[in-house]
Order: structure tokens, then C-alpha cells, then sequence
């Protein structure tokens, strides 16, 4: 599955750029996220307790920013497992300057669910995660904007 889109954040570009590169920080974020565990200075580890459908299941997800250009760009690969399901994904951001100030991340995400979760259905699985991406944003441009009104 591939999703993309754009968000405007008013708050400058290094601000958005620390945040986003923070695990702590964006795991906040994240729908289901239970923990998150730094590594390194390029892995992490997150547990998430993701439901979709009927099913539910609590994934270790181990992440790796496979490449970084500060303040433009990271690349993010993930590979989770959850009893009975694995998820891989490589997700992209591209950071440029917005109006007035602020930040435009233009963002995409190549999914790939395998197990019982991908047995659900593309669209009810494609439906749940566009709602989380949805609110992940969302409550990453609320932490963001704030600090820089």
C-alpha cells in the first residue's frame, strides 16, 4: 500500500526537523504507540497496539533512519511483528519552507502487511490508517504550532 500527502506546520523548519527526528517526540504521536525505546542515534524501538476491524494486535516495530539530510530530508524503513502478523514500511519526508514562516512536509509511505491484520481487506485496512496518519499529524502539528505562535 503507498500513501502520501502534504501538511503545512506553522512553526519553522529546524523546529519541525528536531521534532521529527526526536522518537520520544513523534511516538507521542503515534495512535496505539505504548513505548518507545532509543537505541542509537539512527534505531529505535516502538510497541503499538494497532486494531483494525476486529482484530487487534500489539506490534515491536524496529526503525531505522536509513538516511538523513538535515533540515530537508530522512528516510524511516520499520519492519514489526505482531502473533501472526508482520508489517515492513519505508516512509519518506522532505522538509521545505512554508508560507509565512512556517514548514511544508510532503511525506509518503510504502506499506506492506502481512498475517491475520492483511486478511481484513485493503480498504478497511487503507481506512484505518489514513485515520491514524490522520491523527498523527494532527497531534504533531498541535505540539509544533504551539511553541511557535
Amino acid at each position: 500500500m503507498h500513501f502520501e500527502g502534504s501538511v503545512e506546520i506553522a512553526a519553522p523548519r529546524d523546529t519541525v526537523w528536531s521534532f521529527v527526528i526526536d522518537p520520544n517526540q513523534v511516538g507521542q504521536c503515534g495512535p496505539g504507540v505504548e513505548s518507545i525505546e532509543v537505541i542509537d542515534d539512527t534505531h529505535f524501538k516502538a510497541t503499538a497496539k494497532v486494531g483494525i476491524g476486529f482484530i487487534s494486535a500489539r506490534f515491536i516495530v524496529n526503525m531505522e533512519f536509513a538516511e538523513m539530510t538535515p533540515p530537508d530530508a530522512a528516510t524511516i524503513k520499520a519492519h514489526g511483528q505482531a502473533p501472526g502478523s508482520a508489517v515492513d514500511a519505508t516512509a519518506q519526508m522532505h522538509l521545505t519552507d512554508g508560507a509565512d514562516g512556517g514548514t511544508r512536509m510532503d511525506w509518503s509511505a510504502d506499506v506492506n502487511l502481512s498475517g491475520t491484520l492483511a486478511s481484513v481487506g485493503a480498504r478497511l485496512i487503507e481506512g484505518t490508517a489514513n485515520k491514524m496518519i490522520g491523527q498523527t499529524f494532527d497531534c504533531m502539528k498541535a505540539k509544533l504550532e504551539v511553541g511557535a505562535a
